[in-house]
């Protein structure tokens, strides 16, 4: 399928934290090989913007203290704070025009732009995106970004549970692979749950 193909006024594209943090050699949680994800993504940006497709960027956007983060309980480095550099999108990304969506606001947990979680009871709760996205009558949105076996894996699954026709594009996600074949085995799973791998 070309990328061009892929895109029209009922489809998103979802840009999923391409940010410093995760994007840039010097981020606190940088994903290995990132910086061809964001050559991927300049590409299918241009085209979902030529076929008229919505684009939406989800950034990580948590607080300075939040059981997220190892230093207060959880698993990860101190990552994408609120106004930090780090939290920034990635400055080569060719056009950050459109729409944002910030997930762990307020020190929820969570992967997927669609939902968060309360870091202390579970419970969950939609982010804006989904209600964006219906408001603008998307049907198909189209995953891309990083990384493939956390925030990647978690918006494509949520957004087929949520009736969408999913793709992913495989060669514009990396993963983070804290055990060795976390990256594929996610491909994996989003594949067996619905979503198209282009």
């Amino acid at each position: 399928m070309s990328e061009r193909a892929r895109y029209d006024p009922s489809t998103a594209l979802i840009v999923v934290d391409v940010q410093n943090d995760f994007a840039d050699p010097d981020g606190s949680l940088y994903v290995r090989d990132a910086e061809s994800v964001i050559d991927v993504a300049n590409a299918e940006i241009e085209a979902a913007q030529s076929a008229g497709a919505m684009v939406v960027y989800t950034q990580d956007w948590h607080p300075p203290v939040t059981p997220h983060f190892a230093k207060d309980g959880g698993i990860w480095p101190v990552h994408c704070v609120q106004g930090s550099w780090g939290a920034e999108l990635h400055p080569r990304l060719t056009d950050v025009g459109g729409e944002r969506v910030r997930v762990g606001v307020n020190g929820e947990d969570g992967y997927s732009g669609f939902t968060v979680a309360d870091p202390v009871t579970g419970d969950t709760e939609r982010t804006g995106l989904n209600a964006l996205l219906r408001d603008h009558g998307i049907e198909r949105v189209v995953v891309l970004g990083l990384a493939t076996d956390y925030c990647v894996r978690a918006t494509a699954l949520d957004a087929v549970e949520l009736g969408y026709d999913a793709t992913l594009v495989v060669d514009g996600a990396r993963p983070v692979e804290l055990e060795p074949g976390d990256g594929q085995r996610a491909i994996d799973e989003m594949g067996a749950a619905g979503v198209t791998l282009a």
